[in-house]
């Protein structure tokens, strides 16, 4: 039988502290740095733009350590960046399954085959709020693995358009796009899909082999994680905040300060498919009363 201490419960209580918070650390300078990206031109925006791929990815890892683990946020990582990493080297060098495209050189950093090394860390801090959205929305995995690829889709349809009049990569076929976004071709948001839904399904067995407490340490009741369910509305605040600022926060930049006005549109369209019915499900969480005591 193990005994806990009182010294032990305080120290035990500090690090639940500080894994709660660094999630929103991270996720408030992420905003505030994004924010500064519409201010910048040249090589200040690359930097800015390094900035925000590696807050977003530092948001999603720190929340998935505070809310399932270290082992899961770290499997998190691996599962998607190195199927982002060996998709855009793929992508590149073949073709597939995106299409045609080459990123810039020397813009954003250190890179391995043509591809820039904080772009596989994008997909995890832009996929990982879509993931815990698609949580909230479907309890069945089908639909949840369904989900994430509508909302990778949607989130590409801001990102694809803002770093294509960056000049961060550029498409060999820029004719044959959608009306309004005819320089990235659509077979770019099918290669998107059909990465995202193998995402998923690894991300599936990822959730069934670990726990939602595995890897937390709470002396006062160590079977108990931060986060035991993704239906708990209130544990996912983070990601959900962030999902929210990037559906509506771009959609407002690209509208008014990018001046990418049919993005504003597709993106803001493409997230809707997520966010308008998570605003439903969150609005109903709040009205449910709470289980007596």
């Amino acid at each position: 039988m193990t005994v806990y201490t009182p010294t032990a419960v305080r120290r035990g209580g500090a690090r639940a502290t500080v894994r709660r918070g660094a999630p929103l650390a991270c996720a408030v300078t992420l905003i505030l740095v994004q924010i500064a990206y519409p201010l910048t031109s040249g090589g200040g925006r690359d930097r800015v733009t390094v900035a925000v791929v590696l807050l977003s990815a530092g948001t999603a890892l720190a929340h998935a350590t505070a809310t399932r683990g270290i082992r899961y946020a770290a499997a998190f990582l691996v599962i998607v960046s190195g199927l982002g990493l060996a998709a855009e080297i793929v992508g590149t060098a073949t073709g597939l399954p995106f299409g045609c495209y080459e990123y810039a050189v020397d813009r954003l950093g250190p890179a391995l085959s043509g591809v820039p090394l904080v772009v596989p860390l994008a997909w995890t801090g832009g996929l990982y709020p879509v993931w815990v959205v698609a949580g909230l929305l479907a309890p069945r995995a089908a639909s949840r693995i369904g989900l994430l690829a509508v909302g990778a889709v949607g989130w590409d349809l801001f990102l694809d358009p803002q770093m294509v009049a960056d000049g961060q990569w550029t498409w060999c076929d820029t004719g044959s796009g959608l009306p309004g976004l005819a320089a990235i071709p659509v077979t770019n948001y099918l290669g998107w899909c059909t990465v995202a839904l193998l995402m998923g399904a690894l991300l599936t067995l990822l959730d069934r082999a670990v726990p939602a407490s595995a890897g937390l340490d709470n002396p006062s009741n160590p079977s108990a994680g931060l986060d035991t369910t993704v239906s708990d509305s209130g544990s996912v605040a983070v990601p959900v905040a962030v999902f929210l600022w990037t559906w509506l926060g771009s959609a407002l930049a690209h509208a008014v300060f990018l001046g990418l006005p049919v993005s504003a549109c597709y993106g803001g369209i493409g997230l809707a498919i997520l966010g308008l019915p998570m605003l439903r499900h969150l609005w109903f969480s709040r009205l449910r009363p709470e289980p007596p005591g």
